[in-house]
């Protein structure tokens, strides 16, 4: 049988994924399609759905600028408002026609002789693609890790991203494993039902207060009959977190500036002298992901919360035990211990022209030129790829360049009839580029981040501010390797 050709396979169904598709139908590019895993599309707001969810981003920079979020009802917006946006932009560019659902793409490898992308689909017949653009995103594998005598336990636990409403917390006792991004967010609403809540922190937390802002209808039917005054909201935004990006480096005024706001923050909230010095960061501001809620610390000063700075010695059939002996008994375990952020291909496997992995090729830390292709994987072009993560700033933004991009890329593929393999010595010098432009950025501090794989590079994030990655990534022929085997009629 023969396999069915599409131009551009896209996997994922989330921001990336979607943002993607859109970008094509607006340049015209239809014959594409979208392979998303699961029986809906979404990403991280269709999974994550545990109370309190929602962007520690401000909602007007926090969607495309083709597809403007007009009528969010907030400044951060929650979880169901994300997802009904993505619904929305999916419904407005005709994308559930693109969309494969339950259609987990298991194998992707380079077919050299014909030059494209030979792509098996768990339940699916196997589809050939002249390119390949994995979106699978930076935070969608959730992490639980083994604590001795997990598996003893009666309760019930889940990873905070899976959330079961099924169990009833109302009155529980109940132990969150963990108090990072999504745990800031659902203690707050944990601690109003549970019987007793105990947060184990690893880490404390650097936290900007958030400052929600809801809109009026009067608000909302001016962005909507101007959008001008949202795109003017917007730009003030945008432009207001570019000079937040200097909190980030190390040694700025601005950094300290940074530090101030968080410690009148956690002064304000918690009056309690040890409470405070246990939510104190002992590492520098921007080395970890710099957090942002109004709610979190108030919720530590709730009777029925406690939190534990130690580490877990063991679990047992009723009880988490601390390494100091001290027995915690326990309904229900909440894992909000995130993701695996280092593992960006996932467990997908991904076979270039040299018949080389990619995950070999990554072993020692994923890198790919401008976040976006590695060499030796032709006309696979990642969105949201190593060293394109932010803290200071919109990942949509990041996103809808890097959209850009690829239909730039794209359309030379379809045009020409070729195939681009990025050059080595540019994907080298790139690499070694934006390290050396790390070495300043707080993110490379001494401390343990998931910004960090396990050497102490940081594969994550990028560097500098979003216009400078506007500035470098702009779509060049010239930094590839051009087959146009293709277009010589050598393939059919």
């Amino acid at each position: 049988m023969t396999s069915e050709v599409i131009d551009v396979a896209i996997l994922g169904s989330g921001y990336g994924g979607l943002g993607m598709g859109a970008q094509l139908k607006r340049n015209g590019i239809n014959n594409f399609k979208i392979f998303e895993k699961a029986p809906s599309l979404g990403g991280v707001w269709r999974d994550n759905i545990y109370p309190g969810a929602a962007c520690d981003t401000q909602s007007h920079i926090y969607c495309f600028t083709y597809f403007p979020n007009l009528r969010v009802s907030s400044m951060y917006a929650g979880q169901s408002e994300l997802l009904d946006y993505l619904q929305r932009l999916a419904q407005h560019f005709d994308l559930d026609q693109h969309i494969q659902y339950n259609a987990e793409i298991t194998q992707a490898v380079w077919n050299e002789a014909e030059q494209l992308w030979d792509l098996q689909i768990r339940g699916f017949e196997p589809v050939k693609a002249k390119v390949f653009v994995p979106a699978w995103g930076q935070l969608n594998k959730a992490v639980t890790p083994y604590f001795k005598g997990a598996e003893k336990f009666k309760g019930r636990a889940f990873h905070s991203a899976a959330w079961d409403y099924g169990i009833d917390l109302q009155g529980k006792k109940v132990v969150s494993i963990g108090n990072a991004a999504s745990a800031v967010q659902y203690i707050p609403e944990v601690a109003k039902v549970a019987g007793h809540l105990t947060v184990f922190q690893r880490s404390a937390n650097w936290i900007m207060p958030r400052g929600q802002i809801i809109f009026t209808d009067a608000q909302l039917d001016e962005f909507e009959n101007k959008p001008e005054s949202f795109f003017a909201s917007r730009n003030e935004i945008h432009r207001m977190r570019e000079e937040g990006f200097d909190r980030t480096q190390q040694g700025t005024a601005s950094q300290q500036e940074g530090v101030r706001i968080a410690l009148e923050h956690l002064y304000s909230s918690i009056q309690d002298e040890e409470l405070r010095k246990k939510l104190t960061p002992d590492y520098e501001l921007g080395c970890k992901r710099i957090l942002r809620t109004d709610d979190y610390f108030p919720a530590l000063n709730r009777d029925n919360v406690s939190l534990v700075t130690e580490g877990i010695a063991e679990i047992t059939e009723n009880a988490v035990i601390s390494v100091s002996g001290e027995v915690i008994e326990t309904d229900v375990i909440i894992y909000g211990t995130g993701f695996a952020s280092q593992n960006f291909n996932g467990d997908l496997d991904i076979v270039g022209s040299l018949g080389e992995r990619l995950s070999q090729v990554w072993s020692e830390g994923a890198e790919a030129y401008l976040g976006l292709t590695v060499p030796s994987f032709n006309n696979m072009f990642l969105v949201y790829g190593p060293n394109t993560n932010l803290n200071h700033n919109s990942i949509v933004t990041m996103l809808e360049i890097q959209h850009q991009y690829i239909v730039d890329a794209v359309q030379y593929i379809l045009e020409n009839q070729s195939s681009l393999d990025v050059k080595l010595k540019n994907f080298t010098a790139y690499n070694a580029d934006i390290q050396t432009q790390m070495a300043d950025s707080a993110f490379s501090a001494d401390c343990s981040s998931w910004y960090k794989n396990t050497a102490g590079k940081v594969i994550n994030n990028w560097p500098l501010n979003v216009e400078s990655y506007r500035n470098y990534a702009q779509f060049n022929v010239g930094d590839f390797v051009v087959d146009r085997r293709l277009s010589a009629g050598e393939c059919a």
